[in-house]
């Protein structure tokens, strides 16, 4: 009996571009469903991090992370940006004046008592972002602990036996201001999206040297553990030279997995939904789907990345 994608090749032949594309989707989509995401063994805490915006962050943060639930993670993300796209996308309250991240850094909540479980995943709990965390950088900026406010946090509800996650994921905010830091100084480890087009690589350095001086000073342990590229155009050479490029100079932490421009990727937020569940067959999705369990697979030789780090090997 013919595979679906024999019968897509069948007919539309090889001479149609969008018969070949719709036959490797659909062969990847059932790849994906003989795949096994395996969760690690310790929690992960990852900053999805850029201070170039429009390089889809959030949308990556949105989506790996429901892929992961998805697959059977326990997750929590948590939405440090005061634009709340990650909220909007998660179908999470985020009105100005709502529990959010932001009492979180004020000290006035915990995180236990603003999370909200997100609507199409019930293994994914999202701590969400108001306008209001704005002006939280002035506010915080006098503090002794500054740097520390999420930390500490993060700490505190991860130190609940009750409640165990496999990932935390942390939205930051398209800056390398105190917010991020706090982002840097509370993860374990960094993910970096990455454009495919030149300025992005122009925007990598800047960001590499941030997360250098937090390495050195604020927080020993963190390490840079993935790259991926994004909103890839396979009909273009310039996107595979950026690929190219990132992947020779960090061959050993950028994803194989691209993602590709999607008009349905970028429409999913506008229905307060993320793209694996709007347009779940979509190519985007599935990219999604692949580059989570590409995350998911590489846990433990990441964990051993941290440890390593920790006793300054």
């Amino acid at each position: 009996m013919e595979s679906a994608s024999d019968v897509l090749r069948r007919i539309f032949g090889g001479s149609s571009s969008v018969g070949a594309e719709m036959a490797d989707t659909l062969r990847r989509k059932q790849a994906l469903r003989n795949s096994t995401y395996p969760k690690p063994s310790q929690t992960r805490v990852i900053a999805v991090a850029n201070q170039k915006g429009g390089v889809g962050k959030t949308t990556s943060v949105v989506n790996i992370s429901a892929a992961l639930a998805d697959a059977g993670a326990h997750v929590l993300v948590i939405d440090l940006d005061p634009q709340g796209n990650a909220s909007t996308a998660f179908g999470i309250e985020h009105a100005s004046g709502s529990d959010s991240v932001y009492d979180v850094l004020e000290g006035r909540k915990a995180i236990a008592e603003v999370k909200s479980t997100a609507v199409d995943f019930p293994s994914l709990d999202v701590v969400p972002s108001t306008i209001d965390l704005s002006g939280a950088e002035l506010e915080i900026a006098n503090l002794s602990k500054r740097t520390y406010l999420l930390k500490d946090a993060l700490d505190a509800a991860l130190a609940d036996n009750n409640e165990h996650y496999d990932y935390v994921i942390i939205d930051c905010a398209p800056s390398l201001g105190l917010l991020v830091l706090n982002a840097l100084c509370a993860a374990h480890e960094v993910m970096i999206p990455i454009q495919a087009e030149y300025y992005a690589l122009e925007g990598l350095g800047q960001l590499l040297k941030t997360i250098g001086l937090v390495q050195s000073s604020l927080n020993k342990d963190l390490i840079v553990s993935t790259m991926m590229v994004t909103m890839f155009d396979k009909r273009t050479i310039l996107s595979q030279e950026v690929y190219d490029e990132v992947q020779r100079h960090y061959p050993s932490i950028l994803l194989k997995t691209t993602i590709p421009r999607s008009i349905k990727i970028a429409e999913a937020p506008s229905f307060n939904k993320a793209a694996i569940s709007y347009d779940a067959n979509g190519n985007g999705s599935v990219a999604y789907r692949e580059a989570a369990l590409e995350i998911a697979q590489r846990s433990e030789e990441v964990l051993r990345m941290i440890d390593a780090q920790k006793k300054g090997k």
